[in-house]
């Protein structure tokens, strides 16, 4: 009999014993299988001495607040200006040479421009060229306004590349300037005035682009291409955009000769009252040099 209590309580020793067991691993792991007390013998502060070697690599150092020393660039070279592309065969030169200038960018009534400029300032030819109309004579009246003296004293030239080129409201022509005379680019054509019907306004250039006619179709003469984009690229672009072939391309749209229709007609003058003193013709303008001029053309 006793020795079967010592073998029960033998067994139930061996029992508890793996009970008490299983009962410490269980509080030693946790429940994601990582012991606690691992967790809790991480050291929560800095790690000195033998300790710190197994540290890991410090990250990138944070700035200080202290200003920090200025670093200066090194010296590049110089930018390396680019020619722009040639467009065409023909080098253009803007038309007044030598003044500071304004002028309009947008169509009005008709499609040329006035280049305000101050009185005096050269108008010189646009690209090399014949001259082929001269006008050196202002005959214009307020009272008829006449479309053929619009302008005033005027030059134009046919360019190299077929265009024709007109200036006006010049207050002189220059010396030499006649029909048939070959220029070159730059070549001083006339002074800036106020002549023709810019009599009342400041002084400028009226500048045009069209193609040759005779001198019966002076509103071709006075402007048909629009010339604003050809000068902002004379004058700071590129000086060989060319308005050869919009011009050839209007002129087999509308003809050589086309008719007129802006600005045509001409006023009608006042018959004179029946008065017992003889009527009195109009006085002539202060810059008017009589009715002697005549518009010179090129055979």
């Amino acid at each position: 009999m006793e020795t079967m209590q010592s073998g029960h309580i033998a067994r139930w020793a061996a029992v508890m014993s793996a009970v008490l067991l299983t009962s410490a691993c269980s509080q030693a792991t946790g429940l994601a299988g990582v012991g606690a007390t691992l967790r809790s013998a991480v050291p929560s502060g800095p790690v000195t001495g033998a300790g710190a070697a197994a540290s890991p690599a410090d990250p990138t150092p944070t700035p200080t607040a202290g200003k920090q020393a200025d670093v200066e660039p090194p010296e590049g070279d110089d930018p390396v200006r680019v020619p722009p592309p040639k467009l065409s065969k023909y080098t253009y030169t803007f038309p007044v040479k030598g003044c500071e200038v304004t002028y309009s960018r947008k169509l009005l009534v008709l499609p040329k421009t006035t280049i305000w400029a101050r009185q005096g300032c050269a108008f010189v030819a646009p690209v090399g060229g014949v001259v082929d109309e001269v006008n050196t004579k202002n005959r214009w009246r307020p009272s008829t306004d006449a479309g053929a003296d619009r302008e005033g004293r005027f030059v134009t030239i046919i360019g190299d590349d077929g265009v024709r080129y007109l200036g006006g409201h010049l207050d002189t022509v220059a010396d030499g300037i006649k029909p048939g005379v070959r220029v070159k680019a730059g070549r001083l054509l006339g002074r800036v005035g106020r002549s023709g019907n810019a009599r009342d306004t400041a002084t400028n250039l009226y500048f045009a682009i069209s193609w040759k006619t005779g001198p019966t179709f002076w509103w071709v003469r006075r402007g048909m291409v629009k010339p604003w984009d050809y000068l902002d690229a004379w004058r700071t672009g590129n000086r060989t955009l060319s308005p050869r072939e919009e011009t050839l391309e209007l002129r087999a749209k509308l003809g050589e000769t086309p008719r007129c229709t802006v600005l045509c007609a001409s006023k009608q003058p006042k018959k004179p009252k029946t008065t017992p003193q003889a009527a009195r013709s109009e006085p002539p303008s202060a810059d008017d040099d009589g009715d002697g001029g005549v518009v010179s053309v090129t055979p």
